[in-house]
């Protein structure tokens, strides 16, 4: 169906009226979370716009003159959903409004349906945190009348944001003034349906002539390759590996990856003519394991990949970890490309060759260089991420500004925001980190020197993960290499090497995207001061028995300090353990 460009808009009109004018007889409709905002939120809006306010769940109520609560204990959870259908249908027969919707609205597929042919769907989403300050304000929550509300909203996330990220428009639902998001909302409104007929053209002829970022890893020994950024390059994946000369491919994922994007991947390869298959793992730390290296391998040979072909590794660092690994191993050598579906595997562990898997004595000690011959990183991935996931991720970002580039330290402290919500900064700090880390791989492909700064808060970070026994119940990846930037700058700041300052600012910053910057909050605990030395002393930078950690003399300074003294690292535990 085409539809028609809006007339444009009068010289100076307002944007209030512009929307009105571009929403017609269409409905402005709020979904997400419970604590997102979207009766507040939605009320403000409907006042600046003139319109009506509604708000399904009271609609409800009042209908059926019960609470919700009473509602879902009498009748069940598929008795309301259906109730609901109907009432947010007739309210949208009703003409254009602002309506909030019941978190689970959106969920159904029919109600979704309903939503698109009469209104535009807004996603105001927000973090956990902001999540359950909001909702413990309220105890007339159904769903999280449970032993503990905080997993149960961690669980509703997962479930509910990959579907959430269908809505037409997303916005960050901030802990900053209602008045802010309401402004927010708007503007990312008069972007979606209202601008001026020349605007739109000339968007839409920006939109044609754009290409993906491209990141060049120039290696020598003819063995450079291009980081690919951009939204949609996922369905690229058949034709890219057609170019590379491959005739079969095997991709290696996880359960989850590939639930949401392997047949899409198959499909991509197969109407490029590659003959493939899909060996899927279990998601999490503990695939990098002994036994699913040997299931992956055994499975691309009884594919029977040869030396021309590809393996594809589609998913988080795990997946490309591993998929490098069996890649590398594999006849003694096999090409792969690299499909990170996670912002810490787009912007760090899909760039450099690094492959390997865990062992019982420390992580990664089990590997290979194996440079991958293309990466393409889709961004429009990032969109089911979970709020967990992007913050693990947004580590590793914070982490190349911390290392040698202060100004995009700063960028990150006034733009994360948009990283998370999915602007146009997200392409951006992708492409910067990439471009860092292909300096830096450049110079020093395997860690002889320069390359190790890359693991600024890495040594504190893998000691964690092997002490909480690589349980992402407990702590993902990027949550302990986010402890380890802020102890790493502590640390710095104990031995007198940059001002307390400095290492305040990282963790302030650090723990307002959400991440936990101290011992304490590892769930569980984080062991004493001896196991946590232990658990270092299998870290790869060790030399000759001694500890090498990545230091700072401030922000975007950071430089390899070999040969630190083991007593000075306790001392500094046992005082971050009381803190």
């Amino acid at each position: 169906m085409t539809v028609p460009l809006p007339p444009a808009a009068p010289p100076g009109e307002p944007i209030e009226a512009r929307l009105r004018r571009g929403l017609g007889a269409r409905s402005i409709v709020l979904v997400g979370l419970m604590g997102a905002g979207k009766s507040t939120v939605g009320r403000r809006l409907a006042s600046r716009l003139g319109l009506m306010f509604k708000d399904a769940d009271h609609e409800i109520e009042a209908a059926a003159k019960l609470t919700i609560a009473d509602i879902f204990a009498i009748y069940g959870e598929a008795s309301f959903r259906e109730g609901e259908e109907r009432v947010i249908a007739r309210l949208l027969r009703e003409g254009p409004m602002v309506l909030a919707t019941g978190g689970g609205a959106f969920m159904r597929e029919a109600t979704r349906a309903r939503i698109a042919d009469g209104g535009i769907s807004v996603w105001l989403k927000a973090d956990l945190d902001v999540l359950m300050r909001r909702v413990r304000k309220r105890n007339t929550r159904p769903l999280l009348q449970t032993e503990d509300p905080e997993a149960t909203m961690r669980a509703l996330m997962e479930v509910r944001h990959p579907v959430y990220a269908q809505a037409d428009v997303t916005v960050l639902s901030r802990e900053v003034s209602h008045d802010r998001v309401v402004e927010d909302v708007m503007e990312a409104l008069d972007l979606h349906i209202n601008p001026s007929r020349a605007t739109q053209i000339q968007h839409l002829t920006s939109f044609m002539k754009q290409q993906p970022s491209r990141v060049n890893v120039p290696l020598l020994g003819g063995r450079e390759y291009d980081i690919r950024i951009g939204r949609g390059l996922i369905d690229a994946v058949g034709a890219e590996a057609r170019d590379l000369g491959a005739r079969a491919a095997g991709i290696v994922t996880d359960e989850t990856v590939a639930s949401l994007y392997g047949a899409r991947v198959q499909a991509s390869l197969e109407a490029a003519g590659l003959r493939c298959g899909i060996i899927a793992v279990p998601p999490g730390e503990a695939s990098k394991s002994y036994s699913q290296f040997a299931r992956v391998c055994d499975g691309l040979l009884s594919q029977k990949i040869e030396r021309g072909d590809l393996v594809v590794a589609l998913g988080g660092g795990v997946v490309g970890d591993l998929a490098g690994f069996s890649a590398a191993s594999l006849r003694r050598g096999v090409r792969f490309v690299q499909v990170p579906t996670t912002l810490l595997a787009q912007v760090d562990s899909s760039v450099g060759g690094k492959t390997g898997i865990n062992s019982p004595h420390g992580k990664n000690l089990i590997g290979a260089f194996h440079q991958p011959r293309l990466v393409l990183a889709d961004t429009a991935t990032l969109d089911t991420l979970s709020e967990r996931e992007m913050r693990a991720g947004y580590a590793e970002v914070a982490k190349y500004g911390l290392i040698g580039d202060a100004d995009f330290f700063e960028w990150c402290e006034a733009n994360w925001a948009g990283i998370f919500s999915g602007g146009p900064e997200r392409d951006e700090a992708v492409a910067a980190c990439c471009r860092a880390k292909a300096g830096v791989v450049t110079r020093d492909e395997r860690e002889d020197g320069e390359r190790a700064l890359l693991n600024l808060g890495h040594t504190f970070g893998h000691a964690l993960e092997r002490l909480t026994g690589y349980d992402a119940a407990r702590l993902v990846h990027g949550e302990g290499v986010a402890i380890g930037l802020a102890l790493a700058f502590r640390f710095s700041a104990r031995l007198g090497l940059c001002s307390g300052q400095d290492a305040g600012r990282v963790a302030n910053h650090l723990a307002l995207a959400g991440l936990p910057t101290r011992l304490q909050q590892v769930p569980g605990g984080a062991g004493d001061p001896d196991a946590l030395l232990d658990a270092m002393a299998q870290d790869k930078k060790v030399r000759d028995g001694q500890l090498t950690f990545i230091l700072a003399h401030g922000i975007g300074q950071s430089f390899i300090a070999p040969g630190i003294e083991a007593a000075e690292v306790r001392a500094f535990l046992e005082e971050e353990l009381r803190s």
